[in-house]
């Protein structure tokens, strides 16, 4: 029976690693995505710093990506339409996430 249960905790904690991992790529691409968008803004420095800030803290508004991308459409206008952005945070998502493997 303990075999079991050691399996059922090792699952638990692969779980709870993975869920961590996720969180912590999403909030990377996410503060990447908003030093991109605050470029294309022409926002330098400190400006760029915050408004990277404002779209991360934006993810917080609902379950999944969209009110991220509702905030970069309404603020970026002609400077980068939806697709852009969706590929853009797409491969952000999978350059922090090599990073991530690759430094452990």
């Amino acid at each position: 029976m303990t075999s079991f249960h050691e399996r059922e905790r090792a699952f638990e904690n692969k779980f709870a690693h993975d869920a961590e991992m996720q969180f912590k790529a999403v909030a990377r691409r996410n503060k990447r995505l908003g030093l991109w968008a605050a470029e294309l803004l022409g926002k330098t420095g400190e400006d760029a710093d915050a408004y990277a800030a404002e779209v991360v803290r934006a993810d917080f508004e609902e379950p999944g990506h969209e009110d991220v991308i509702r905030k970069l459409v309404a603020d970026l206008g002609a400077r980068a339409d939806e697709a852009t952005i969706r590929a853009t945070m797409d491969r952000l998502l999978s350059e922090v996430k090599a990073e991530m493997l690759r430094d452990g």
